[in-house]
């Protein structure tokens, strides 16, 4: 009676195992499917997976040298970048007669402005409704 059992069990788990193989065979080739029909996610998904580990390895002396090169011209070429778009925008908003000391007193007859109008409109509202009593 146990030797049976024993073999249904045996039986049992070698019909799982062929069954799971079977599933994981079908997986496999959906998978496949998947990278043939969007290459470019299949080579995005690497990418990224490729960045991450990069990310989580430490840089070692021999990339920081042949790196800091790079970098130094990639932020020297940005700072002369930045500089140039400041010096430019400076230079175009004195020529339209844009400075700080003029914005500022722009910003401020336009809030006193908007403030005489709420007092006016307040103060108008308050009349309309007593003439109504």
């Amino acid at each position: 009676m146990t030797e049976q059992r024993n073999n249904e069990t045996a039986r049992e788990r070698a019909i799982q195992s062929y069954e799971s193989g079977r599933k994981n065979e079908d997986d496999g080739r959906s998978l496949a499917d998947t990278f043939s029909e969007a290459p470019l996610i299949a080579l995005a998904g690497g990418i990224a997976a490729g960045a991450l580990i990069a990310a989580l390895l430490p840089r070692t002396e021999r990339e920081t040298s042949l790196v800091r090169p790079t970098a130094r011209r990639v932020r020297d070429t940005a700072r002369a970048a930045y500089d140039a778009a400041r010096e430019t925008g400076s230079s175009k908003l004195e020529e339209a007669g844009i400075s700080r000391e003029k914005g500022k007193s722009t910003v401020q007859s336009l809030l006193d402005g908007v403030v005489d109008a709420a007092k006016a409109s307040a103060g108008a509202a308050y009349d309309a409704a007593r003439a109504r009593d």
